[in-house]
């Protein structure tokens, strides 16, 4: 049996919740990822079964594609079933802890197809000559982009999961509320004290 199930469409199946409770649910799934950790693929099949329709949309949020959605999330149970041990519940819950396997796949996804996109054009950009203006914004450019990587490494776990959910992912407040099972008001409050951190890190109006 492969760990990783689909429907007979071969999208994820979203299967049944496990509770209507959050913490019950909560406190369930972080069992059934335990069992999965020792190679439980029954306990593994009820956890993609509970999971697999939020983890799906969170990737089809950010790769935009419904293909590619469906690749990305089969590919982040498959190192979620790799790598279940790691998971440690004192850290966050661990729809948490799947959402963030997922989101950062998707993300790998996206940046390796403008990659691929940037290697098309090599050829013609290095034949032509290059504006020393333009030469100067993408260093800068570069430079922002690493001080900003660098900020967010500095969050807190939580604050950096409710910021990247927000800007990465393209969600509102109320849905990383939802995603994280947390009241809007704490969500909020993550993704507040995230920004004024990464503000003073970043240096913004100095």
């Amino acid at each position: 049996m492969d760990p990783v199930r689909s429907g007979a469409d071969g999208a994820p199946d979203q299967g049944a919740p496990l509770g209507a409770d959050h913490t019950d649910l909560a406190t369930e799934l972080a069992a059934l990822l335990n069992r999965s950790a020792r190679g439980d693929r029954e306990a593994f099949a009820r956890l993609y079964d509970a999971t697999s329709a939020r983890v799906h949309g969170l990737v089809l949020r950010v790769v935009r594609d419904p293909a590619q959605a469906e690749e990305v999330t089969q590919e982040t149970y498959l190192e979620v079933w790799r790598t279940a041990s790691r998971f440690d519940s004192d850290r966050g819950s661990a729809l948490s802890w799947l959402l963030t396997i997922g989101h950062r796949k998707a993300v790998d996804r996206v940046r390796s197809a403008e990659a691929s996109s940037r290697r098309e054009t090599t050829y013609h950009q290095r034949n032509h000559a290059v504006d020393h203006d333009a030469t100067a914004d993408a260093a800068h450019a570069s430079l922002e982009a690493k001080r900003v990587r660098t900020a967010l490494a500095d969050l807190t776990a939580i604050q950096r999961e409710a910021i990247e959910l927000a800007y990465l992912g393209g969600y509102t407040h109320t849905e990383v509320a939802a995603l994280l099972d947390l009241p809007v008001g704490t969500a909020k409050t993550r993704i507040r004290d995230g920004l004024i951190r990464l503000r003073d890190a970043i240096g913004v109006g100095r």
